[in-house]
Order: C-alpha cells, then structure tokens, then sequence
C-alpha cells in the first residue's frame, strides 16, 4: 500500500530557518553534537525542533537503529540511538535522510529527543 504524501500549506504549515544559536548535545559527560549551523523546523502546532548537521554530530557516538517511523510531510525516518546513554538514549535520535522537497534543507542534519539526552544547551547566536 502506498504512503500518503502530503504537501505543507495553511492548514498544516512547515517553516524551515537557519539558526545562528550555538547548541551543544551532552550525555554521559560526552559533547555528542556542537554546531553553530543547526536548521530549527516550525511545523504546525508542534514545538520547534533544531536539525543539526552531521558534520557537527560526533557519529562515532551513535549507533544506527532498525527502528523506522513515517511522516506523510517529511517521508522515512531513520533513528539511531546513544549507547553512552544506556536504555534512556535508545533512539535518541532521528534523521530524515531522504526527506520529501518541501523539507529538503533537512537532509544530512539529525535531530535529539531532549528527554533521551542529559542536556541541549542553546545559546542564542
């Protein structure tokens, strides 16, 4: 069966901003992300979320999961989990690897769960 895909617009808005904020991902005394670069998405009513790129994500740190989920407006998502974090950080973190064109900016960035890290530090840029 084929996965509905769907287009943001008025009803269901994505917004997609660069963000000049310096944010730092620390678990278990490990610094799992620092960037200057990250991308924050708006989407809808949900709360805003920084997409950090991978080249500012320390990915000797993670391990890549099975776990999948889908979103008819952003496509496949893939997650990997902390293993420094134990059982809390399992996937602690998803990426859109292939995302649908209307979210394309976030490809090549990844995402973590703040409940399943010790801190996301954000500084404002």
């Amino acid at each position: 069966m084929a996965k509905e895909h769907r287009i943001p617009g008025p009803d269901h808005p994505i917004e997609i901003t660069p963000d000049p904020s310096h944010i730092v991902v620390r678990i278990a005394g490990q610094v799992v992300a620092d960037t200057r670069s990250a991308l924050t998405l708006r989407e809808a009513s949900y709360p805003p979320v920084h997409y950090i790129p991978r080249s500012d994500v320390n990915m000797a740190l993670l391990e890549r999961t099975d776990h999948q989920t889908y979103c008819p407006y952003k496509g496949e998502c893939a997650y990997y989990s902390i293993p420094l974090g134990g059982d809390r950080a399992a996937n602690a973190v998803w990426t859109y690897e292939h995302p649908y064109e209307a979210v394309a900016a976030i490809a090549g960035h990844l995402a973590f769960y703040a409940t399943r890290v010790d801190e996301i530090s954000v500084t404002p840029g």
